[in-house]
Parts: structure tokens; sequence; C-alpha cells
């Protein structure tokens, strides 16, 4: 409609906040924005993986391929990864993915000279550039609350080499996006639920009997009801347990009791949950992926293009021109 304006103002809840791990409400939106924000943390922020490997000796038990293929799934420290080129566009050497601007150099040189059995992990990687390294390489902290002893960091282990075995190669990173393959992506685990609206009815409730209402509890297969010791009620002890599954539902009506408890989801709040691979944080992932989500509907919004935005964005594309 010409001159309709349609705007909402989403609100951000952090419930819980780690390096690699981050749970958050997303309220006062629609599905729409929470599948595309999800969908864009997975496949659509950008980071930097091993995308080229030249190997100059090899004589360990794994082929080539195999190796190179262990390399690119190593997540490295991306934070720089917004800023740099996309190889294919570096005008500074012509796409060939080989400047600073669009690429970082690696060099692995490893051979084992005694009885023993090396582990050549990730650590051994050497970077050319000091701010894009691999994530498990440089040396933390300990951390008693998690049991975390740095002594026990070895880096993540590409291949293991016997008395006389050597491995030596040149690898170059480029920046990438987890829809183009998914060492690019950054999260781990993106996932995000309608958070659930729950009612018991309490006039049917007070008709069953201690044990009646034990067994309807104790049909749902998370603990998502209890009774309170004291007042011998049926209260809900953790509404996010919920899993929809509908069973605590079933039971009622199989227990001659319709209606016992109404369960909906609130179609305008959404939980989070997101684990980082550790290229980025997981507070900042969700940053750039607001980022580019802006840019990828600026683009929308601004083609004149009919023809060019339809190819690159369908419906959205036509839906967005039809709004403006």
């Amino acid at each position: 409609m010409e001159g309709a304006s349609y705007q909402r103002f989403p609100k951000v809840k952090i419930r819980e906040m780690k390096d690699d791990y981050l749970k958050f409400e997303l309220r006062e939106t629609d599905a729409s924005m929470a599948n595309a924000l999800r969908r864009v943390m997975l496949a659509e922020v950008p980071t930097i993986a091993i995308d080229l490997v030249e190997i100059e000796v090899n004589s360990s038990v794994l082929n080539d391929e195999f190796i190179a293929h262990r390399l690119g799934l190593i997540p490295l420290a991306s934070d720089r990864a917004m800023s740099m080129r996309f190889s294919r566009d570096c005008d500074t050497c012509d796409g060939d993915g080989a400047c600073q601007y669009c690429s970082v150099e690696f060099h692995l040189n490893a051979m084992c000279t005694t009885e023993q059995t090396l582990d050549v992990t990730s650590a051994d990687l050497r970077s050319l550039d000091p701010t894009v390294y691999p994530v498990d390489a440089l040396p933390r902290p300990a951390d008693p609350a998690n049991g975390f002893d740095p002594s026990e960091q070895r880096g993540i282990i590409i291949v293991k080499l016997r008395r006389g075995q050597e491995l030596r190669l040149r690898a170059i990173a480029r920046k990438g996006i987890g829809k183009d393959h998914a060492k690019w992506s950054p999260g781990a685990t993106v996932t995000f639920m309608y958070e659930p609206e729950i009612h018991i009815n309490e006039d049917l409730m007070e008709k069953l009997t201690l044990e009646e209402k034990r067994n309807w509890i104790e049909s749902s297969p998370t603990k998502v009801f209890d009774i309170d010791p004291n007042t011998q009620q049926v209260v809900v002890v953790d509404p996010e347990a919920y899993t929809y599954d509908d069973e605590v539902i079933k039971k009622a009506e199989a227990m001659g009791k319709p209606g016992l408890v109404e369960i909906y989801a609130r179609e305008d709040s959404f939980i989070f949950t997101v684990e980082s691979t550790g290229a980025i944080k997981a507070s900042q992932l969700v940053i750039n992926a607001i980022e580019v989500l802006k840019q990828k509907l600026d683009a929308v919004r601004l083609s004149m293009d009919t023809a060019e935005a339809d190819e690159q964005f369908g419906e959205l594309g036509a839906h967005m021109r039809g709004g403006l």
C-alpha cells in the first residue's frame, strides 16, 4: 500500500554470555526476523579459513588432500574478517587472493626426530599476520572453575608423525562465508525456540488426587512441572524446558481431563542459543550478523535494477520494493 509504514523495534536481553557461548532473548518481532538472523549467523557472517595448501614434503601416513581438508577446518581468529576483502573482489592482486588485503599466509614445518610419535597441531602453524592465528594456538590462563589446565593445551591435531617422517607446507587463508563452505561458518550451533506460555486450569487440577498429579507430571519427558511440597499444588518450574511434544496434553485427555493445561508459543518472543567455533566471539557473531543483514536489506532497498534484485534476493527483493 502506497505510503504505508510498518515498523517494529525489537528488544534484546542477554541472559548468559561467554566468549564462545551466548544466550539471549529477542522480543517484539516475528519469526521471519528471528530466522533471518539465525541463517545469517550460520551462513553469511564472514570468517577467515585456509583455502589453498601447497605441500612441499609429506611423508606422513595421510595423503595430501586429507591434510589440506583438516587444515581448512581449523578455526582461525577472524576479528578482522569484516574489514578484509574477498579475494575475488580484490583489485590489488587482481583476484589472485595472495595479497595482504585479502589473504593471510601460513607455514608449517615439522619433522619427527625421536622414537616417540610427534603430534603436529594447529600450534605448529606459523602465521605471517599476528592478528590471524589458530584459535587454540595461543596460551590461555588457568580456569579452575571450568577445569582448564594450560599444560594440557596442545592445539588441534593435524597429523601424527613417526621417526623420520616430515610435513612441510605453505597455506593461504582467505575470507569467506558459510554459504560457500562450512569451514567459513563461525557458528557451531545457532538455534532459537519460541517462548512457551503455559496456563494450568486450577479448577480441574484440584479434582486430581496427589497420585494423579504425579502421573501427569511424569508424562512430560522434560521437567516442566513439579508439585509444591507446601501446598501440594502443581506449579510450572521451567517453562522453557517444554519441547512442544504435547505429551502432557495427551495425558490430560487420557485421564478424562481435557483442558487441564493450555500451552502455546508466543509468536513475538524467541530464545536464542549461539555457540561459536572460536573464530569470533559469540557476542560479536550476533553483532556482525545484524550488520550483514542491514547491508543486504539496504542493497534491496536501493536497488534500481529489478531483474538484478530478483536474481539476488528473489521474493524478498520483490516484497521490499512493493513496500517502498
